[in-house]
């Protein structure tokens, strides 16, 4: 909160006295601004990811525990936890509202969360891989393939934030879909 010059010159008094009336003497900057709204996206962004990883973790520990192989139990996981996941981040990380638009918003998505897809589903199938040959016990290599796969998740987590807020839920994406360009858009 930026001090005043009224709130300043009352603390020179030893603030004996009631305060006056504030004025302020700036406020902050743009960049200043923007740095906590994206902390605060990227905590919920984290958020919502966890909540996405724990729908995939129950999908990705029932196929393996039923037998299922790497590959189709984290590919499984993976898309139980994309819908929600993209629900939670378009409306409450980014705050879109209504239909979601298939070019600017739910392609692209797709195009990053398919990349991390790929990440997870690939290591914890290259896991599977080199686990096969150890015969290890149902549960070790339950344990071992899903510590693959919320490794491969953290992994790509900023990576894949970063690509949503710059790109996909960016204020020049907001002018795009309204049909404006990012020079015409007010920061309001």
């Amino acid at each position: 909160m930026p001090r005043t010059a009224a709130a300043h010159e009352w603390g020179k008094t030893g603030g004996m006295s009631s305060p006056p009336a504030t004025v302020e003497t700036g406020s902050p900057s743009p960049a200043a601004e923007a740095r906590p709204r994206r902390f605060v996206r990227l905590f919920r962004a984290a958020t919502s990811s966890v909540v996405a990883t724990v729908i995939s973790q129950v999908a990705l520990l029932v196929i393996l525990s039923s037998g299922g192989s790497a590959v189709v139990a984290s590919a499984v996981a993976f898309v139980a936890g994309a819908v929600p996941n993209f629900l939670l981040t378009r409306s409450w990380v980014w705050g879109r509202q209504g239909k979601p638009r298939v070019k600017t918003e739910v392609a692209p998505y797709l195009v990053v969360i398919a990349l991390g897809g790929l990440a997870s589903v690939g290591l914890t199938t290259l896991t599977g891989h080199l686990l096969a040959p150890l015969a290890l016990p149902g549960l070790l290599r339950v344990v071992l393939l899903d510590g693959a796969y919320v490794a491969s998740y953290a992994m790509v987590f900023v990576f894949k934030f970063t690509l949503l807020d710059r790109v996909v839920f960016s204020r020049d994406a907001v002018a795009r879909d309204a049909g404006r360009t990012p020079a015409t858009t007010s920061p309001s």
